[in-house]
């Protein structure tokens, strides 16, 4: 007598159907004597992944269309790759020990004072243009002091990025000044000086809260 091949053994033939397949497998399973030795079980277990490996290799040759929601045995889904970080432009180290990242109290708190002193800077026009202008911008500059020395404590680099702050952004403010008409700035109310010094007063609150 020639041994049983997997479809004898579940009972099904070569034509069943996936559902036909699973179901002779779990009769069999389920009308197994409590006496029964594990061979039985095996022998089970290994015609049902038989069948199903040969069902794999129909598929894969095209012969036959197997549904998504079956499982073939030692088949296992290889675990998607971990997405990689989007690259993240680096900054230099020079430049990472000074730029700073503050937190909204940081800016906003120097912002204001700044307001205050645009103010200041603006009403000086109906006094004396030229002096009136030395206090907001030395208040200015002592503001930057004192808030990059509150992140750091170390004053002397406090006083040393001010100074470049105030120093740029009056030549900044200059060259602003060249370029806008005279006329725009007539209209404006504001004299070349008063928009030198507020484009300083402007750079020393960046300076002040995006540096350290």
């Amino acid at each position: 007598m020639s041994e049983q091949t997997p479809y004898e053994l579940l009972g099904v033939t070569d034509n069943a159907s996936f559902d036909e397949i699973q179901e002779a497998r779990n009769r069999l399973m389920t009308n197994l004597d409590e006496s029964a030795d594990g061979t039985r079980v095996e022998a089970i277990e290994a015609a049902y992944d038989a069948v199903l490996m040969h069902r794999l290799k129909m598929r894969q040759e095209g012969k036959i269309k197997v549904p998504e929601r079956i499982r073939f045995p030692e088949r296992s889904t290889p675990a998607p790759a971990p997405s990689e970080p989007a690259a993240t432009p680096k900054l230099p180290s020079w430049m990472k020990a000074l730029v700073d990242q503050p937190e909204p109290k940081d800016i906003w708190l120097p912002a204001g004072i700044t307001l205050t002193l645009v103010g200041v800077t603006l009403f000086s026009l109906a006094t004396a243009p030229q002096e009136a202008l030395q206090l907001p911008l030395a208040a200015g500059w002592a503001a930057a002091i004192y808030f990059l020395n509150r992140k750091e404590g170390r004053f002397g680099r406090a006083v040393l990025l001010s100074f470049v702050g105030l120093l740029g952004g009056l030549v900044l403010g200059t060259l602003v000044a060249l370029a806008v008409p005279g006329a725009m700035l007539s209209g404006l109310g504001l004299g070349s000086a008063q928009l030198s010094a507020i484009c300083a007063l402007v750079v020393l609150w960046a300076v002040s809260s995006f540096l350290r």
